[in-house]
């Protein structure tokens, strides 16, 4: 699935929702695609939004994939001690 262009606390509820209905089309034992190439205007609400994404298809049975992330996410996830949970092939659970 891919990233709306600005991920931000008015957008978050949305985004969330967005990937909620992605993660549960799809069958366990797939991987759930993120890109986050796009993603021009962002702040801590993504690092939250993409956090809980990975839970949800954890949770499901699906495999974790974030791809594209801008500079800013990285440093964000960095700054927050999450980049491991962010960008591991996370595992169905």
């Amino acid at each position: 699935m891919k990233l709306p262009s600005t991920l931000t606390l008015p957008s978050a509820s949305q985004t969330t929702e967005a990937l909620a209905q992605a993660i549960s089309a799809l069958p366990a034992g797939t991987t759930f695609g993120v890109d986050a190439s796009g993603l021009a205007e962002l702040d801590t609400s993504a690092l939250a939004v993409l956090l809980q994404a990975r839970r949800a298809a954890q949770a499901r049975g699906l495999r974790w994939q974030l791809e594209g992330a801008p500079p800013k996410l990285r440093q964000l996830a960095g700054l927050y001690g999450v980049e491991a949970l962010l960008w591991s092939q996370a595992q169905p659970g």
